[in-house]
């Protein structure tokens, strides 16, 4: 049994990553911002309340001290639209912290460090033409986190990273982030225009047993891309109208060209109002133009088993539904 401390532990998936290390019966530490409510951890979870950043140098270590591995399952994703340059709010929000812990983590012993990253990380190397690596400050900090957190490791502990792609999953009482979607289409009036590409996509229990994986198996300096599903934004979107009750007819596919412009509008407005996407709108219309769809293999030492993607979507899509917003 290894001791193992989940930074962000009632996230999506620092909870379900303190789930698979209890199943595979590691001793688990946690540290999550304070709850409104009652913790709804296993009861032999050490659980630990607050701020990673509000504590001192001195306060991590004691933490980190006497821990086998560490999950890093904290930060901002691109949903946050920040003021420009958004490479600024992401470095800061991402990178600094990031080289923080692992730098703390190394100094406390720490033998494994598992990174949450994204898998705009693996789509930046492999497509340039989207210049994830310039003008798109998200994709370009997630870069930066990965290698800052190895530079920290190197010598003394194992880093990984897990480039994550679309996940679906819930945890107790936590609103899905999909809700945003189910909005749109419920707004949309008539057609629900979508762009014919593709994404990865996994269960968040997937992505947990790809970390206590990553800690198992992986290799220093790892970029772990995984995927169990190919999920076309049609697809996706169809699923989106039936939690609704709509016809998944009304989505469509609709060509690039024939929504660029209005993405290039959109991005002119969004700088006008000195705020910046962290991938720049019609970037993002590029890509989900594309199969953003990523071979299995390239993460099969982390042990990833089957699991019903679709399902977990419609559960995802389902609960929101179900629990509307009151406010």
């Amino acid at each position: 049994m290894n001791d193992t401390l989940v930074l962000g532990g009632t996230g999506l998936l620092g909870y379900h990553t303190t789930l698979e290390l209890l199943a595979r019966g590691h001793a688990v530490s946690t540290l999550s911002l304070p709850l409104d409510g009652d913790s709804f951890l296993p009861e032999q979870v050490d659980a630990h309340w607050a701020d990673v950043a509000d504590l001192s140098d001195d306060e991590v270590l004691d933490l980190l001290r006497g821990k086998h591995a560490v999950f890093y399952a904290l930060g901002s994703d691109e949903r946050v639209i920040p003021p420009a340059p958004a490479a600024r709010f992401f470095y800061e929000a991402n990178v600094v912290p990031t080289q923080r812990v692992a730098r703390l983590a190394r100094q406390a012993g720490v033998a494994k460090f598992v990174l949450y990253g994204s898998y705009t990380a693996q789509w930046a190397e492999q497509w340039p033409d989207l210049d994830y690596r310039g003008r798109n400050g998200y994709p370009r900090t997630r870069l930066a986190q990965e290698e800052v957190a190895y530079l920290e490791g190197d010598g003394a502990m194992d880093v990984m990273s897990l480039r994550l792609p679309y996940i679906f999953g819930l945890v107790p009482g936590q609103r899905p982030l999909w809700q945003m979607f189910l909005d749109m289409d419920a707004a949309q009036q008539g057609p629900i225009a979508v762009l014919g590409g593709s994404t990865s996509s996994v269960t968040v229990r997937q992505v947990a047993q790809a970390a206590v994986g990553a800690m198992e198996h992986g290799e220093h300096g790892g970029r772990y891309p995984i995927n169990a599903y190919g999920l076309t934004y049609l697809e996706f979107h169809q699923m989106c109208c039936e939690a609704l009750g709509r016809d998944p007819k009304d989505v469509v596919v609709v060509p690039l060209e024939a929504v660029l412009p209005a993405y290039e509008a959109a991005q002119e407005q969004t700088a006008s109002a000195g705020v910046e996407h962290g991938i720049h709108l019609p970037d993002s219309a590029r890509f989900q133009d594309r199969d953003a769809v990523s071979d299995p293999a390239l993460s099969a030492v982390l042990g990833i088993e089957p699991d019903d993607v679709p399902a977990a979507i419609r559960e995802s899509l389902q609960w929101c539904v179900q629990h509307p917003r009151t406010a």
